[in-house]
């Protein structure tokens, strides 16, 4: 186990110094150059657009401005091109605001799918699958954007309350027990929007896994044996179908930043989709570089966590 860790970190360091090269050159691939602000403003002079050059280092060979981004980026000295603010305190905030969404979305997600999709699968070709089954690709099929106004027109038009937003105007100076009740209620539509999709396409997927394993000849002979039902099922059963969603779970960490683009932009939330949408609009290179990088961090502390819970999961697995 110990030598898997270590040469399992190596690799993945590896895998980040690669990705942190490949992000940073498409930045400088990409049409014009970050310097060229100029459209932005027409005031800037030459002199200005020298010393924006300057300040950001955009005036020194691409090796050096590699290493000496992300150095900054490290050390906390880099800064955001919008504004010239700390690149990670605006992250640090941004992710602070998305954390609560991705929480309570993924707690729905796992505590609603894997019920739907265990209970499809044990009544195949019953009621409880049929609805199931046309939920879920309702679900799938209906555009996120879709839903969400759909969600905001209802909710607005039954409760006549606000929803857009991480809080509602004016409730600044309120007691702190109608701030916590506020800050919950504008929570709710937004992971309750990020969940839809993740409950219609694992349950899916947990009934395809659960159908599969139940029809191995160990379950058959478990049944045959007089084994309890709930014992057969809920335990021998789902414990190697749940051997898949191993890997889904060490993949959510990147859900962070990327899957909730959408759903911060309509629901005005200031979360990390939001402002790495914002820094695509505005050229902001190293906010946008910043995430790419930690997305791919997310995502290889997730496939290190998978890993491990492998082992945890089936002992047959020999690393």
């Amino acid at each position: 186990m110990a030598a898997f860790i270590v040469r399992s970190i190596f690799f993945k360091t590896v895998t980040l110094i690669i990705i942190s090269i490949v992000s940073f050159l498409i930045v400088h691939l990409a049409p014009g150059e970050p310097s060229q602000i100029d459209p932005l403003n027409p005031r800037f002079r030459k002199e200005d657009i020298a010393r924006y050059r300057e300040a950001f280092d955009l005036d020194k060979p691409l090796l050096r401005q590699y290493f000496l981004f992300y150095k900054k980026f490290f050390t906390g000295e880099l800064k955001s091109f919008k504004d010239n603010q700390p690149v990670m305190g605006k992250v640090m905030e941004r992710f602070l605001n998305s954390l609560p969404i991705f929480i309570v979305g993924t707690v729905l997600t796992w505590c609603l799918a894997f019920p739907m999709g265990i209970g499809a699968a044990l009544a195949r070709g019953g009621g409880f699958d049929q609805v199931t089954t046309f939920l879920s690709y309702l679900l799938i099929s209906l555009p996120g954007f879709f839903l969400a106004y759909l969600l905001i027109i209802w909710t607005v038009n039954w409760f006549e309350v606000p929803v857009l937003g991480i809080r509602t105007f004016g409730q600044e100076g309120a007691p702190a027990i109608y701030q916590v009740n506020d800050r919950m209620w504008h929570l709710v539509l937004p992971s309750l929007l990020g969940a839809t999709g993740g409950i219609a396409f694992l349950s899916r997927y947990v009934r395809g896994q659960m159908i599969e394993v139940l029809e191995s000849d160990y379950v058959r002979t478990a049944l045959s044996k007089g084994l309890q039902e709930d014992t057969v099922y809920y335990v021998h059963a789902l414990r190697n179908a749940a051997l898949p969603f191993v890997t889904m779970f060490g993949l959510l960490l990147p859900g962070l930043i990327g899957g909730s683009v959408i759903i911060e932009s309509i629901f005005a939330w200031p979360g990390m989709g939001r402002m790495a949408y914002e820094a695509v609009l505005t050229r902001d290179y190293p906010i946008i570089v910043s995430l790419n990088f930690i997305s791919a961090f997310l995502v290889v502390v997730g496939t290190f966590i998978s890993d491990i819970l492998y082992v945890i999961v089936d002992p047959r697995i020999r690393l």
